[in-house]
């Protein structure tokens, strides 16, 4: 039974940071009061620490700001909460945006979570081919031959285009990915190939690895970077810090060299966005939304910084990047260094940066 929810209550790691309370065709949000004496602003730019009531005027988060919105799933994961609500005999679509937080479980992105919780999540032991062939029945509308409950469980409160399970090996966290119906079966691969250059260059790479199959294709994983071991990592998008969707190419890296500056407790995290910047451009990889950048917030910096680099891949099929640069889509050597100048970053150390993740490629552009 799944029941319709207007006022939930906003944890993190146990604590109470606020409520959000549904009013109309509006979602507030207030933060709770001890939070206020002790806690953090959980989006800096949209839900300063005050004791404000704080309303969205945006709808493309379903009336929720930005950092709520990023603990639901969107592509894989919400196929699959669509599929598990039809199958509860539930129209997805007359779902409320509250109710639908409720839905996440312990495996949602970051550290937020939502009361009440109308799921419940085991860490299991799963077969990663079974997974796989699950995942491809999906794909192809199996549905009457999926054990749809073990593929909710893991993978429910995913994020992108590619299947994926959240899954505890070895005591860490990790995120496991499977092809898609239009992935080269050596996705796994190639996105593997791609961490490893990234890494080679210098770059802050969360850690990574390849699962073994049986099927003659290994499966890539990456260790959540939001999961430490006694407790979970507070995490924010780019595109939910400025309120507007990963889904609308909107964005610049100037935007995301502008957050950096504004939030970021250590301002080498700059330079290390230049690093990203400069590898997606000559890498090619075009899927650099505003989504595929995060920021953690550091308990013992008593600040945020930028999360390490995920979801690499090249993307031959796409003409222009998802964030231009210097309001480029098809960045030039210039418009990177256009960037640099723009937050007074040293002009001969990022020259070298380019060139040396442009030796390690063996690419080039003009």
């Amino acid at each position: 039974m799944i029941n319709k929810v207007t006022k939930v209550i906003v944890k993190y790691n146990g604590l109470v940071v606020g409520y959000l309370v549904e009013s109309g065709d509006k979602i507030a949000f207030k933060y709770d009061n001890e939070w206020l004496k002790n806690g953090f602003s959980i989006s800096p730019l949209s839900l300063k620490l005050s004791s404000d009531v704080f309303v969205s005027t945006k709808q493309h988060f379903g009336g929720l700001f930005g950092v709520f919105h990023d603990s639901l799933p969107d592509g894989w994961g919400e196929l699959l909460v669509r599929r598990m609500l039809i199958k509860k005999g539930i129209n997805p679509d007359k779902v409320s945006t509250l109710t639908k937080l409720t839905l996440i479980s312990g495996n949602g992105l970051g550290a937020l979570t939502y009361e009440p919780c109308q799921v419940s999540h085991v860490d299991q032991v799963c077969d990663l081919d079974t997974l796989a062939n699950e995942c491809k029945k999906i794909l192809e509308d199996e549905n009457d031959f999926v054990d749809l409950d073990k593929l909710f469980d893991v993978g429910g409160s995913s994020g992108g285009a590619r299947p994926k399970a959240h899954l505890k090996i070895d005591n860490d966290f990790w995120i496991v990915k499977f092809p898609s119906s239009i992935d080269p079966v050596n996705i796994g691969e190639l996105e593997f190939q791609a961490n490893s250059l990234a890494k080679k260059c210098g770059i802050n790479v969360n850690e990574f690895t390849m699962f073994k199959s049986n099927n003659g294709n290994a499966y890539f994983g990456a260790k959540r970077f939001d999961r430490q071991k006694d407790k979970n990592v507070h995490m924010i998008s780019l595109s939910s810090l400025l309120e507007t969707s990963h889904k609308i190419p909107n964005l610049d890296y100037i935007h995301l060299f502008q957050v950096i500056d504004k939030i970021c407790v250590q301002k080498e995290d700059l330079y290390e966005a230049f690093k990203r910047m400069c590898f997606n451009v000559f890498y090619g990889n075009k899927d650099d939304h505003g989504k595929n950048f995060a920021f953690l917030y550091d308990e013992d910096l008593r600040g945020y910084k930028l999360s390490p680099a995920y979801d690499l891949t090249k993307t031959p099929r796409k003409l222009e990047h998802e964030m231009s640069v210097n309001g480029n889509g098809m960045p030039s050597e210039s418009d990177l260094l256009a960037v640099a100048s723009s937050f007074d970053l040293s002009l001969e150390r990022c020259k070298q940066i380019m060139e040396s993740i442009k030796s390690l490629l063996n690419c080039d552009i003009k």
